[in-house]
C-alpha cells in the first residue's frame, strides 16, 4: 500500500467499502500502488475510480483482454483502449473476486508483453458536415487544421461531433476557428 493513496480510500463516499476491497484484490495480485489523475493506479495496468452511480476498475488496455465473464464496459463509443468493470456495492465486488483477480493478472501480462491497442486513425473519426463545409469554404482553415497534430485534430472532431444539434456544432466550430488557425488544440493555453 502506498500511503500517498490512503486519502482516496479514507474519504467519505458511497464507495468507501468497495474501494477498500478493490484495493486489497489488486494488491493481492502483486501490483504496485501509485497515484495518477487523483486515483489509485497500479503499474498502468488498472486504476480504481468512482462516479455518481458506480465505482469501477479501469483497465488501461482493457480492449485487449479476453473478457470471458463479459464484465468489461466501454465507457463511451470514443474510448478506444480502456474498459471498466463497474460495481454498485461491496457485495458485488466480493462476488466477483475470483474473476477480478484473473482479469487483473491478464491485464498485467498484456502490459508486460508490451502489447498495444490498435487505435483508430484520425481519418476514421467522424467529420461533422458543418465542419467539412467550413473547411471547404476556407482553404486557410483547412491547411491550419491539417497542420495540427493528430491528437489535436481528433480532439476537435470529437468536440464538434458530440453536439446533438447542428446549431451547437456550428457555434463550437466558430468559437474554435481562431484556436485552429493559431495551431492550438482545445485545451492549449494561448501563448504569451
Amino acid at each position: 500500500m502506498n500511503p500517498k493513496a490512503d486519502w482516496f480510500f479514507d474519504k467519505d463516499t458511497p464507495w468507501k467499502e468497495a474501494y477498500r476491497r478493490l484495493r486489497t484484490i489488486v494488491l493481492d495480485c502483486g501490483l504496485t500502488e501509485d497515484l495518477k489523475w487523483g486515483c489509485p493506479c497500479y503499474k498502468n495496468v488498472v486504476l480504481i475510480h468512482g462516479f455518481k452511480e458506480y465505482c469501477a476498475l479501469l483497465f488501461h488496455k482493457g480492449a485487449l483482454l479476453k473478457d470471458a465473464e463479459r464484465m468489461l464496459v466501454q465507457q463511451t463509443e470514443n474510448v478506444q483502449a480502456a474498459r471498466q468493470i463497474r460495481f454498485r456495492s461491496v457485495d458485488e465486488v466480493n462476488q466477483r473476486e475470483r474473476a477480478l483477480s484473473e482479469y487483473i493478472r491478464e491485464a498485467a501480462q498484456v502490459e508486460m508483453a508490451g502489447l498495444k491497442v490498435a487505435l483508430k486513425k484520425t481519418v476514421e473519426f467522424k467529420m461533422p458536415e458543418e465542419f467539412a463545409l467550413k473547411l471547404k469554404a476556407s482553404p486557410a482553415l483547412k491547411k491550419a487544421f491539417q497542420a495540427l497534430t493528430p491528437g489535436r485534430q481528433r480532439g476537435y472532431l470529437l468536440h464538434f461531433s458530440s453536439a446533438k444539434q447542428s446549431a451547437t456544432r456550428v457555434a463550437r466550430i466558430e468559437r474554435n476557428v481562431e484556436r485552429i488557425m493559431a495551431g492550438r488544440g482545445l485545451d492549449d493555453e494561448a501563448s504569451s
